[in-house]
């Protein structure tokens, strides 16, 4: 059994533990705030533009560009965002591991050489570089401080090798952001721009709260939006568009902005459910060391009593045998 002064130095390296996931916890809190109002502000022009361009791709017969046209896979270029820093549960380990599985299923296909990793964040591209991956570029320091002219730049080379053929598909994986306790790690196709997805994404957000509870994590079933679609039901689309001045130039400036702002979203969504994650796993800490304190206060408190009732048996002995 230990004794009162091991139990003691126990309890204090539990509270400095503890004091320091709290004010982490604090800490990614205030800068989850900032995160969701980033994308507050950002996101319905994002939405609209990205729906604009998409119908009027899918209702123009004329609109066609190389964009969004289907072509055989022999190149992929995956864009993976993690983190730079740890301390925030499973988050990177989700988004390499699905790195990996998406790695794997592509090699099968196309071979491991034909397949480039564009890593933003310090974890993804330490383990995508000692795994042996083609990493192009580094990207880590857009998810300290998030701007939307590295996601310009990024989008603008991506755009280029695709134009040229060097890569035939280039997929973005990141955790996407609902709420603060919930955040879903996806997939999505950034080139060729897909027409189709428009009519099945996930529009379902909680942007209002930063509380993490499990009425929080509730709160996208209880409010998501019922759908039903009938079989021979089409979602309409509006066709009549007049193009000025031509449809090579509204393209030339639609296509690049809804590319960067497309990376720029899935950014945004990568540090908020990052911020997220962490306040989860600090706050799942300090409630880790509460119950912690409490048994040790429990055992020191037992214990010091079996000392001092020890002590007046070996004096009520001594006074007996005096």
């Amino acid at each position: 059994m230990p004794s009162l002064k091991e139990i003691k130095g126990r309890i204090a390296s539990v509270n400095s533990t503890r004091k320091i996931t709290s004010a982490m916890k604090m800490v990614a809190s205030s800068k989850l705030h900032h995160a969701q109002v980033a994308i507050q502000n950002m996101l319905p022009y994002e939405t609209m533009l990205e729906h604009i361009l998409k119908s009027f791709l899918a209702a123009e017969a004329e609109a066609q560009t190389i964009y969004d046209q289907e072509r055989p896979v022999k190149r992929v270029a995956l864009v993976v965002l993690s983190s730079n820093s740890s301390l925030c549960g499973g988050f990177n380990a989700n988004v390499i591991k699905m790195m990996q599985h998406a790695v794997k299923e592509l090699s099968a296909q196309i071979g491991a050489e034909n397949i480039d990793i564009y890593p933003m964040g310090r974890k993804v591209a330490e383990k995508a570089t000692k795994l042996g991956y083609n990493v192009k570029g580094d990207w880590s320091a857009t998810i300290d401080k998030p701007n939307v002219h590295d996601c310009i730049d990024l989008a603008m080379e991506l755009g280029k090798r695709f134009a040229e053929g060097e890569v035939d598909r280039v997929e973005i994986i990141y955790h996407h952001f609902k709420s603060a306790g919930s955040q879903v790690l996806m997939t999505k196709t950034f080139l060729p721009i897909d027409l189709e997805s428009e009519l099945e994404r996930d529009h379902e957000r909680d942007l209002t709260t930063s509380i993490v509870t499990k009425k929080a994590q509730d709160y996208l079933k209880k409010n998501r939006r019922k759908r039903e679609v009938k079989e021979d039901e089409v979602a309409p689309l509006n066709d009549n568009f007049i193009v000025e001045p031509d449809m090579h130039t509204v393209l030339s400036q639609l296509i690049p902005k809804m590319g960067h702002l497309m990376l720029y979203t899935a950014l945004l969504d990568s540090v908020a459910s990052e911020h997220a994650a962490r306040m989860v796993a600090m706050q799942t800490a300090t409630d880790n060391a509460d119950e912690l304190l409490r048994q040790l206060n429990l055992q020191y408190n037992k214990s010091r009593q079996q000392a001092i009732t020890s002590e007046l048996l070996d004096i009520v002995g001594g006074s007996v045998n005096n």
